[in-house]
């Protein structure tokens, strides 16, 4: 069934209602309720899965692992909200000798936002959809959650749904905490409810970009948080291409070809000493040889990613170095350009093929490489292939101004949940300079107060001098750390 704006508006409603119960709960408390979420989709697996595989054409191993790091994902922000350390609270006390003249007392903490629309995406039915990265962190930060069903595997984001909030429900959460909607209509209307005060977005440019443009449109504009995709380009320098030709190759196939080419990190780009053309193609024909096509994750994808690789391979100056195919399962293909065709067309390095496909650009000389980069609009991830003694350091920085994150001798597909994750990037990647990925991902639902000379009863607990919460505090510039339960004074101070 499709949501009304009626219903959409009686479910924002009562997220605000349960944001408004449940603002001043302590972390432990919200902790216990991501760990009963957690604990939930852990219990309901199999039945998650086994919708997942119906719908969405992935496979089994592939959706457990993805579920397995949902959960791992939900336990983490559990812990790293328990520690407190997500508040921030600042304490500067009254000092009449401050150096630019007396200073009031003022104690800043980070506080919840509100209620945030969150949308699911069609590549990860578990990792970015319902109880994804968006919504888990909204939950972390102590905001409430309305999210907006992908179309393309309903029925798993309704059992996922239910699985959710009886979870909440049983841990004692507010009625209401998390919500689900279904259809345009209600989309375009949480964008738009003046009561939703963030929106966490994954998927495609043209989509985001008219929800971000919604949301600015707003007589109150809010924030979006979008990850609208990126090329993901990798550069390759002469050395290594001597050193590793092969293995770069194999490395580089086995990444644009995982999840049929349909993860946000896939390399969409890889750039290469010209003159070895002959030697590329036979090796990737090899790698790809024994490739296992699978189906695209819908029909309005795979007619998307057909009139994507079509489009790029009709310009001039492109061919084809293996040929694949828009079967229902589709073999890979893999088309060549030149950096002089670049130079004369950088559009050629801004096409995104989001499946099995991949661009490789042929350069002439290695000192191309800082211009070649200066020719990408933002990225999510950018790589250099390179060995230890090349200077990279000024391709490096380049790298570093574009994209959310740089790899050494690596590709850029898996991205794991962890404390110093960014997944993000300058737009076109994303409308943010945040990350949607590991614990960081709690600090866009939340926004700093300041309180000034408040009296010590009337201040929020993480800003008492008692601290009831047992939260990190920064007093007066230097970081005081209680001692967590099993931990001693010694690494408590070094954490």
């Amino acid at each position: 069934m499709t949501t009304t704006v009626d219903d959409l508006n009686l479910s924002v409603d009562a997220a605000h209602a349960a944001f408004e119960k449940g603002r001043t709960a302590d972390p432990g408390t919200r902790a216990s309720w991501l760990e009963a979420v957690a604990a939930g989709l852990e219990n309901d697996a199999e039945a998650l899965v086994a919708t997942a595989v119906q719908e969405t054409h992935l496979g089994e191993p592939r959706l457990r692992g993805e579920l397995k790091r949902t959960v791992f994902q939900l336990r983490l922000l559990a812990d790293e909200i328990g520690s407190g350390e997500h508040l921030d609270a600042t304490i500067d006390r009254a000092d009449a000798d401050w150096g630019m003249g007396p200073r009031p007392d003022l104690r800043r903490l980070n506080v919840p936002i509100g209620v945030v629309g969150a949308f699911g995406a069609s590549n990860f039915p578990f990792a970015f959809s319902v109880m994804g990265g968006d919504s888990a962190s909204a939950l972390a930060a102590g905001c409430a959650v309305v999210h907006k069903a992908h179309d393309g595997h309903r029925n798993l984001a309704v059992r996922t749904a239910e699985t959710v909030i009886a979870a909440l429900d049983a841990a004692g959460a507010p009625s209401g905490l998390f919500s689900l909607v279904t259809g345009r209509a209600a989309a375009e209307a949480l964008v738009d409810h003046p009561l939703v005060k963030a929106i966490g977005f994954t998927g495609s440019t043209a989509g985001g970009r008219a929800l971000f443009n919604r949301a600015a449109a707003r007589p109150e504009p809010i924030p979006f948080f979008g990850e609208l995709g990126g090329i993901n380009a990798v550069f390759v320098t002469g050395s290594a291409w001597t050193a590793r030709r092969d293995e770069i190759l194999s490395g580089y196939a086995g990444s644009f070809t995982l999840g049929m080419g349909q993860f946000c990190t896939k390399p969409g780009l890889l750039f290469v000493p010209a003159g070895q053309t002959d030697g590329v193609r036979q090796v990737l024909s090899g790698a790809l040889a024994d490739f296992a096509a699978a189906k695209l994750l819908s029909p309005r994808l795979h007619e998307g990613y057909r009139q994507s690789v079509q489009d790029l391979r009709g310009n001039t100056g492109v061919d084809v170095l293996v040929e694949g195919d828009f079967d229902e399962a589709p073999a890979p293909t893999v088309l060549r350009t030149t950096s002089a065709e670049v130079r004369n067309d950088p559009s050629l390095l801004r096409q995104e093929m989001f499946g099995p496909a991949s661009l490789v650009v042929e350069y002439g000389d290695e000192s191309e490489l800082l211009e070649l980069a200066g020719l990408l609009e933002g990225q999510l991830t950018t790589t250099v292939q390179a060995e230890e003694d090349d200077d990279v350091s000024d391709l490096a920085a380049r790298l570093a101004d574009i994209s959310g994150r740089v790899l050494w001798n690596g590709w850029p597909t898996g991205v794991t949940v962890s404390y110093a994750q960014h997944h993000g990037g300058p737009y076109p990647a994303t409308t943010s300079a945040t990350t949607s990925v590991g614990t960081a991902a709690i600090r866009r639902f939340l926004r700093p107060v300041a309180y000034q000379s408040f009296p010590a009863g009337r201040l929020p607990e993480p800003l008492q001098d008692a601290n009831p919460w047992s939260v990190p505090q920064r007093v007066d510039g230097v970081w005081q750390r209680p001692v967590r339960p099993g931990q001693s004074a010694e690494s408590a101070d070094q954490a």
